[in-house]
């Protein structure tokens, strides 16, 4: 299973009022696990960079400007997307831009249908809880230090680990033989266990959950069994 794990940034947060794509970045997943392949471009946008668009991501008119337009640059990304699943945090933002710049050169646009919302899958296995990008790397323990700024490839990059953790991990490959003849190391014949992992798992209860379990169990007399434990 194919898929791209995208990211954009740009000018503004509407097209119909003349913003424009000025970044695309993403990275190749196949069943799950990153490929290597990644697309990733800087586009002029044919317009100013208003300053908070610039204080969000850095990119100002003086470098995007003998970037391509999005007209030179469409059919590469459309052949890298091809028809996989597009993982996007915050689906309908980035389809938006990416359909109204498709359709500004006459190009078929990219089907709902193709994209899954992280943002909503955050929201669904964590509800009440922040599920911006950045609050899902603290949670799930993810280094997200070089973000200093937006950057499309380097979001795509941190979004597919924080994608991997919410479908449920990465899983290894546990494709073990059956031991008839007696593998090396358990002659014994013996069956496979695990061992203890070498670093304990950190724990993924943030700090304002841990509190407000605490506030809980202080409601509970003096002397609830969770404070046994």
């Amino acid at each position: 299973m194919r898929e791209i794990v995208l990211d954009t940034e740009t000018t503004g947060f509407e097209p119909a009022d003349g913003d424009r794509i000025v970044e695309i970045g993403a990275v190749e997943l196949f069943n799950h696990v990153p490929t290597g392949k990644t697309y990733h471009q800087y586009i002029n946008p044919q317009r100013s960079m208003p300053q908070g668009a610039f204080e969000v991501h850095g990119l100002g008119d003086d470098f995007l400007r003998d970037k391509p337009l999005f007209k030179d640059i469409a059919q590469a990304f459309v052949d890298f997307v091809g028809d996989a699943t597009m993982v996007i945090h915050n689906a309908a933002f980035d389809m938006k831009f990416l359909n109204a710049e498709l359709g500004w050169v006459n190009r078929p646009l990219l089907p709902m249908t193709q994209a899954l919302d992280t943002l909503a899958i955050a929201r669904k296995k964590f509800p009440g809880s922040p599920a911006s990008l950045d609050a899902l790397c603290r949670r799930f323990g993810i280094n997200n230090d070089a973000r200093t700024l937006h950057g499309a490839l380097l979001d795509s990059e941190i979004l597919a680990e924080v994608y991997l953790e919410l479908i449920g991990g990465r899983q290894p490959d546990f494709a073990l033989k059956q031991n008839t003849q007696g593998d090396a190391g358990q002659g014994d014949g013996q069956a496979w266990r695990p061992g203890a992992r070498p670093n304990v798992l950190p724990s993924r209860v943030t700090e304002e959950e841990a509190a407000a379990h605490a506030t809980f169990v202080d409601t509970l007399g003096d002397d609830p069994l969770w404070k046994r434990l």
